[in-house]
């Protein structure tokens, strides 16, 4: 054992390069990308399940917004808002929209208003966050006109990032309302403080309960309403009608109730739902004028960055939307979005929107313009802006 070797050492002296060494520790380098890659997996794990909460979630809302699973299923118990106990639903009484004598003939309402335009799919970081924020019953809502330019506004709404929107149109005002806050909340979009629930639906103006209802639900809530001139609207919502039963009376024998006399129907939707100043006094009964903001249609298709400039000061939010966001679509005849929600393509209304009205006798139409004349003006002195319709 203690024998020497050459060199005047034990055979126990043997140097430390030959005994096991403890394994060397990582250079920061390293540490840094393992830490990454950790922070990495999290992030791809939330990813996923966002992604999975979204595309489960998504067939339903679907389902509601097209009327089909929802006037099927009628929930038994409904939590109110203020966390009372749960109530059974009551059952409303059916909404009243004037002058669907003529829309039974015609099928009833459009397939397009029952199945509206879906919107865009959400890109992967909107599918990251859904799971944020809560869901609030609407802070604004765009109550009309049928035909007047509702879509294109909302679309344009949407590029805000402090608007938060339903794609379809819910219809609880005027058709769901049974169902109660609980359920209407739940078609509701998740939002951030400082972020505002939007949803759309053209009918509540011209239906007689709507606005009892939502001023039940808030007497705060800001009214938005595109309008457009009531005798192109007529036409635009005989065209649409049109397009899914090519077998419907002609516009001109549908205008009038004896054509002989020249007496217009008013009982015919199209024609009533033009009448504005009259479902504008339904209106005023539950809310201020200061809390109705009346978009022009016409002026939403020449100028929207100035049109969206007034809605944006309306809703109290930071005026983003400018003219940079548009480009004018020859084809189609209206703006685009050069960059639609959630997407970094440009973006068009689809092929539902823009057709070719049919002609129509010009003598119908000036007949036309001379009986909407009165109801324009006095639309006029009670919103307090002239829209330039005579």
């Amino acid at each position: 054992m203690g024998q020497r070797l050459s060199g005047g050492r034990s055979c126990l002296d043997v140097p430390g390069r030959l005994l096991p060494q403890p394994p060397p520790s990582p250079p920061p380098v390293r540490r840094k990308l393992a830490l990454l890659f950790a922070m990495l997996c999290v992030w791809l794990y939330m990813f996923l399940y966002s992604c999975a909460r979204s595309c489960a979630a998504a067939p339903g809302l679907l389902v509601l917004g097209s009327g089909s699973r929802a006037t099927r299923s009628s929930p038994v118990m409904i939590s109110a808002p203020d966390r009372t106990p749960p109530r059974l639903s009551f059952r409303a009484p059916p909404s009243t929209q004037l002058g669907t004598g003529k829309e039974v003939a015609e099928g009833g309402a459009s397939q397009e208003e029952q199945s509206p335009e879906a919107p865009d799919s959400p890109s992967p970081i909107s599918s990251f966050f859904s799971g944020a924020g809560s869901k609030q019953l609407p802070q604004a809502i765009i109550i009309g006109v049928k035909k007047g330019g509702t879509r294109a506004l909302l679309e344009f709404l949407r590029v805000h990032p402090d608007v938060r929107a339903v794609g379809a149109e819910p219809h609880f005002f005027d058709r769901s309302y049974d169902k109660g806050l609980a359920w209407y909340r739940d078609l509701m979009p998740r939002t951030l403080d400082g972020q505002i629930t939007m949803e759309k639906t053209p009918s509540y103006f011209v239906t007689r309960e709507a606005p009892a209802r939502i001023s039940a639900m808030s007497k705060d809530t800001k009214l938005i309403v595109v309008v457009r001139d009531p005798v192109t609207r007529a036409i635009s919502d005989y065209t649409q009608t049109l397009s899914k039963r090519p077998d419907i009376p002609t516009f001109e024998s549908l205008t009038f109730r004896n054509q002989t006399t020249g007496l217009i129907d008013t009982s015919w939707s199209a024609i009533q739902i033009g009448l504005y100043a009259k479902h504008l006094e339904h209106w005023l009964l539950h809310f201020p004028l200061r809390q109705m903001l009346f978009v022009s249609g016409e002026r939403l298709i020449r100028d929207p960055a100035g049109e969206l400039g007034r809605v944006q000061d309306f809703l109290g939010l930071k005026r983003i939307i400018t003219d940079k966001h548009f480009y004018f679509n020859k084809t189609k005849g209206f703006p685009c979005l050069k960059k639609a929600e959630g997407s970094s393509k440009p973006h068009c209304l689809g092929k539902t929107k823009g057709r070719t009205h049919p002609e129509i006798d010009p003598e119908v139409v000036q007949r036309l313009r001379d009986f909407y004349r009165p109801f324009n003006l006095k639309f006029y002195q009670m919103t307090g802006h002239d829209f330039g319709w005579n």
